[in-house]
């Protein structure tokens, strides 16, 4: 067994690396733990944040007078911000570590979250969401290295699987808390204390480990400093995440946004009656969140091969989501809440697996990178579907993208497996 230091960008020295199967086979602990929940607390603040838009949209809709178009425009701008911010973001967090790069963008972007509640014109609101959108992006590279630094490959997917879930638990507390603070209080008061959640979490993080008590991945200093952007960006894996992330995330930001006036729209809910309908839909996707993480886990502990454990997840969650343009007929909303969960939970499922696949092909001091380009081709196709939304809500429907979701996942399980026939893991080497 090889041993070996090494000062990360924390700032502090890391304990001795030890050989991966040994590393994996020792308890982990409470330590892990605790970080994951707080990962998942971030997670979970950061997608209330950022569904708290959709959800007021029409009490501010009332006060500002705004038409679909103004709507497509501030949430387009805000996907574009993230965007654009994600691969900078992946390597801030690289760079300057878990230990205060993490909480330096949760209290950017709880900052911005609270500044709308002092928006009055269509201008400032886009001002506040483009500053959300910078500071959020770095809670996916950040949450993924966490994860990485933290849990060795065996027990990967599980971590992966609850920091998936976490968006769901967001997006269904925050229907059913939101519209009653907005209803009670009004949208500005909501606003503000949506962000000031995030600034709480802050005494929380401080309060942890600054490092593993026994670093779980650990690749020998000469392989990991043969990663560089070039090696990143001309690996296989890194566009088989990217090609991915760019096909499918568009479908959870398209439920994620535009859910609610879907069903506003199509069976007259009103801010009342909203709640339960969206609640149940994240519901179902914390549940393909979950399965997605465990099925794997179980899958390589019955002796099926790294590749096959991703393979079997991705491709049932391609065949769950081909129902879903039923939903435009059904006659209540009901069906239409089923199948639109079902979709998210197979989206959640396939998105853990994709995750997975980054966090085990490279080494933890570029994790946070790698996802950060994925990411970055996932935003850029959530920028192309929310503009694609805004003008078809106003002039066609929503059958063409309900199309596109249905399509997705089964293009992109091909892309992943033409450009990656086996699945590389990099745990300790």
């Amino acid at each position: 067994m090889t041993t070996q230091t090494d000062t990360g960008p924390d700032g502090v020295t890391e304990a001795p690396a030890e050989a991966p199967e040994l590393a994996a086979r020792r308890p982990l602990g409470w330590a892990p733990w605790l970080v994951l929940a707080c990962v998942f607390a971030a997670t979970a603040l950061n997608y209330a944040d950022r569904q708290s838009m959709a959800l007021l949209k029409p009490l501010i809709d009332a006060d500002l007078g705004w038409a679909q178009e103004d709507y497509g425009l501030v949430m387009t701008a805000f996907q574009a911000a993230g965007m654009l911010a994600l691969v900078g973001a992946g390597w801030f967090i690289d760079r300057v570590g878990l230990r205060w790069g993490y909480p330096l963008a949760v209290a950017a972007w709880s900052l911005a979250a609270m500044a709308h509640a002092g928006a009055r014109t269509t201008g400032q609101f886009l001002a506040c969401r483009l500053a959300l959108g910078v500071a959020e992006a770095a809670n996916t590279p950040a949450a993924a290295k966490a994860v990485a630094r933290w849990f060795p490959a065996d027990r990967r997917s599980i971590a992966i699987g609850l920091m998936n879930a976490a968006p769901n638990v967001g997006a269904v507390a925050t229907p059913l808390i939101l519209p009653w603070l907005a209803l009670e209080w009004g949208w500005h008061v909501t606003f503000f204390l949506t962000g000031a959640a995030g600034l709480i979490w802050l005494a929380a993080w401080f309060l942890l480990p600054s490092r593993p008590r026994v670093q779980a991945v650990a690749a020998p200093v000469e392989d990991q400093a043969a990663w560089s952007w070039r090696r990143l960006l001309t690996d296989r894996h890194c566009w088989a995440v990217a090609g991915a992330k760019f096909l499918t995330d568009p479908v959870w930001w398209f439920m994620l946004l535009w859910m609610p006036d879907f069903f506003h729209q199509r069976f007259d809910l009103d801010m009342r009656h909203i709640g339960a309908p969206v609640a149940t839909v994240y519901a179902l996707a914390t549940v393909g969140a979950l399965l997605g993480g465990i099925v794997p886990a179980r899958l390589l502990a019955a002796g099926v091969s790294p590749s096959r454990a991703r393979w079997i997840p991705m491709a049932a969650s391609a065949v769950l989501v081909l129902p879903l343009p039923l939903a435009l007929w059904a006659d209540s909303p009901w069906p239409a809440v089923l199948l639109v969960g079902l979709v998210l939970a197979a989206h959640q499922g396939f998105s853990t697996n994709v995750f997975a696949l980054a966090a085990d092909a490279f080494p933890v001091r570029m994790v946070g990178t790698a996802i950060g380009v994925g990411a970055f081709c996932g935003n850029l196709g959530g920028v192309l579907i929310l503009q694609a939304t805004s003008w078809l809500s106003a002039h066609g429907g929503y059958h063409p993208l309900f199309i596109y979701c249905a399509a997705a996942y089964g293009l992109a399980f091909l892309l992943v497996r033409v450009l990656i026939p086996r699945v590389r893991v990099e745990d300790g080497a």
